[in-house]
């Protein structure tokens, strides 16, 4: 790999970290520009990044400003980008584009993972994946998440798959891909909002040290692949599928009636659930965001203090 450090722009807190040896989690951006309006963005990534502290990490918010890949947001980068305006959605395909022209991006799960491994960073929390769209059989509308954790050995851990999406194709396309799929004390996947989605997950963990062996365990023999942890979203604040089910259908018809298609779905949706549920959805969106955050903390400290596999 070429030398990226003039691309690469640590924070004064994360590049403390580094050099302190202190574990570092990955947290996106595209929650702060597109997932919660103003000032809710800006007070939810403040509170994200205050439970990976307590959990004895160094929180590393990924954006793309001014020419660089951010590594780290410094407060004053936080209120910025919580107020900005037409920023970029980057993903893979146009991850190098955003850089180059300058512009400011926000990453999605697929950028904030190479962004990550480009930065020698193990663990990433976010809400939920994308995954396979309803309807893909005709419209072939299928995330760069999943490509993504097929090919870059990040462990990311989030609530499962977004629930607006077709979640078992979603996990037929992740063991086709060869993507472990983690179920975190939970032998059901979860669906965002909801801690089970009628589905079992393919394999279990009780223990953020399990979770840190199956990383070194891949890194030994070589996996490409990423590592998705299933971690519900805590039982208080979830709300139970079938409540959301009506939401969810009417949700996907909005859409499709509008013509919104490609990145602008999910915003969408997502937006469009929040107005359906009288707002229900944001608190259960921001808890099971902390809850894994949480955990992403728990588990960089565990691969920190794991001896290395000879």
């Amino acid at each position: 790999m070429s030398d990226l450090s003039d691309l690469i722009a640590y924070s004064p807190a994360v590049a403390a970290a580094r050099r302190d040896g202190v574990p570092i989690v990955a947290l996106e951006s595209t929650i702060i520009t597109h997932g919660l309006p103003y000032p809710d963005n800006l007070e939810t990534a403040r509170s994200v990044e205050a439970v990976i502290r307590e959990a004895g990490a160094e929180p590393a918010t990924i954006a793309i400003m001014g020419g660089h890949i951010r590594i780290g947001l410094t407060e004053t980068d936080l209120e910025a980008l919580a107020q900005a305006e037409r920023v970029q959605k980057v993903s893979r395909a146009d991850f190098a584009t955003t850089l180059a022209s300058g512009r400011t991006g926000s990453t999605t799960v697929a950028a904030t993972m190479i962004a990550a491994h480009l930065a020698g960073v193990s663990v990433f929390a976010t809400g939920g994946i994308g995954g396979v769209h309803r309807g893909a059989e005709d419209t072939f509308d299928i995330s760069a998440d999943l490509e993504e954790l097929a090919r870059t050995p990040i462990v990311v851990v989030s609530a499962g798959a977004k629930a607006i999406l077709d979640l078992n194709k979603t996990l037929e396309v992740l063991e086709t891909k060869g993507v472990p799929v983690i179920g975190y004390q939970t032998d059901a996947f979860p669906a965002f909002w909801s801690r089970t989605s009628g589905l079992p997950v393919p394999l279990r963990a009780d223990t953020p040290e399990e979770i840190a062996a199956v990383h070194a365990m891949q890194a030994r023999l070589g996996m490409p692949s990423g590592l998705l942890v299933a971690n519900p979203v805590p039982a208080a604040d979830e709300i139970p599928l079938e409540d959301m089910r009506g939401y969810i259908e009417r949700a996907q018809a909005d859409a499709n009636a509008a013509g919104i298609t490609g990145k602008d779905v999910t915003p969408f949706i997502l937006a469009r659930i929040a107005d359906l549920t009288s707002g229900r959805s944001v608190p259960t969106n921001i808890a099971l965001v902390r809850n894994n955050a949480v955990l992403a903390g728990r588990l960089a400290r565990a691969i920190a203090e794991r001896a290395p596999v000879p």
